[in-house]
């Protein structure tokens, strides 16, 4: 495996070309009092798109993912980026965390530090790991799969080719959405590396029984989706699964486009109160936007939904995963019981989380960085 030293340096002209896309923007008609029913609403994408023009400054949060060290590595002839935050401990465990749609690498951002040096930031130094964040394959920095094919395992097998590369034969994987399947996957293809699995979004079947399923807040069946997801917030999925390519053209061509589809996901799944600012400031939000603009990985990211579909993968994993597991359990789209996981997972820890939502690492980073410490302190 070859591997390069990264670093990420976006052309100027790049940006200017963005910029003059964003104040020629046509932006639609609304109903009156729409709000978020109807998609993203007008009013914060209107403000958005001000601020991100008057405001928002690129470069400051391009040198702040450049803080890490950063590489591409070559597997199987596509590269795939990756972050690489070392700990002041040389024998410190090194954990894998695994994005989603629409996240990215910037999604760990308030979570590297505190992992990685845990006594600057409170905790105890024999807690520290070494911390390696790739981008999903298709997304951001990574290039994407030139061929059919290419779904979760697929994912999560080139991310355990890139630990074998490096040489590390013993860590521990986390992750949320599309990494909190990467992540099973991952110890399901290498089980004797892989110590401990830790999940913010954990997939399971549902139950049969239409009763406990609506006590429960969810759908009966193959999967534990809440009813509200189901009914109100998987239009996008359905898309995505279907025809992405149709649906890319025009989110590789429009950069409001682009931010109305993804902050909509922001707004939907994260534990807000109606605020998306409680949460997440507009600076956050447009730089993860800028990672799938700025690398046009919107549409090999949105195809990651169809390859999964076509392989039966859209779901919870395949086998059971033997390797112990943590469940960090945030307000999310999936709302198993821990007796349903426990017939996929091997679970060593359930703990449900007082706040937070979707996109944890980013609404509640302390209680997902507590959580992560406390169940592999267990385990070294």
């Amino acid at each position: 495996m070859r591997v390069e030293p990264f670093r990420i340096e976006v052309p100027q002209a790049q940006l200017e070309d963005l910029r003059a896309r964003l104040a020629r923007s046509r932006l639609p008609s609304q109903v009156a009092d729409a709000g978020w029913d109807y998609g993203a609403n007008l009013g914060y994408l209107r403000e958005l798109r001000d601020y991100w023009l008057e405001a928002y400054d690129w470069r400051v949060h391009e040198a702040e993912l450049n803080r890490w060290p950063q590489f591409l590595a070559d597997i199987d002839g596509c590269k795939l980026h990756y972050l690489h935050a070392r700990a002041a401990r040389e024998d410190a465990l090194t954990l894998v965390l695994t994005h989603g749609w629409p996240g990215s690498v910037y999604e760990f951002h308030k979570v590297i530090e505190p992992l990685t040096h845990p006594e600057r930031h409170g905790g105890d130094a024999r807690d520290a790991f070494h911390v390696i964040v790739p981008s999903l394959t298709g997304y951001g920095w990574s290039e994407p799969w030139p061929a059919r094919g290419c779904d979760i395992r697929m994912v999560a097998e080139r991310q355990v080719k890139l630990l074998r590369g490096l040489g590390i034969a013993r860590y521990g994987v986390q992750g949320g959405d599309w990494g909190g399947l990467v992540s099973p996957y991952m110890a399901l293809i290498d089980p004797a590396a892989v110590l401990g699995v830790h999940l913010n979004m954990c997939s399971t079947a549902s139950t049969d029984d239409a009763e406990e399923a609506r006590a429960q807040g969810v759908m009966p069946g193959r999967s534990s989706i809440s009813r509200e997801y189901y009914f109100e917030h998987r239009g996008y999925a359905v898309i995505q699964s279907l025809k992405p390519d149709q649906l890319a053209y025009a989110l590789n061509d429009s950069p409001l486009g682009l931010a109305a589809w993804i902050v909509q996901s922001f707004y939907a799944w994260s534990d807000i109160g109606g605020d998306l600012e409680s949460r997440f400031s507009k600076d956050e939000l447009i730089t993860n936007v800028m990672i799938y603009w700025l690398t046009e990985s919107m549409p090999s990211a949105m195809r990651l939904y169809k390859e999964s579909m076509l392989t039966r993968r859209f779901g919870p994993p395949e086998a059971y995963v033997s390797t112990p597991t943590a469940v960090a359990l945030f307000k999310d789209i999936p709302r198993p019981k821990r007796a349903w996981a426990e017939k996929l997972y091997n679970i060593a820890r359930w703990t449900e989380m007082p706040s937070g939502g979707h996109f944890a690492a980013l609404e509640e980073p302390a209680l997902l960085v507590d959580d992560i410490r406390a169940f592999f302190r267990t385990l070294r």
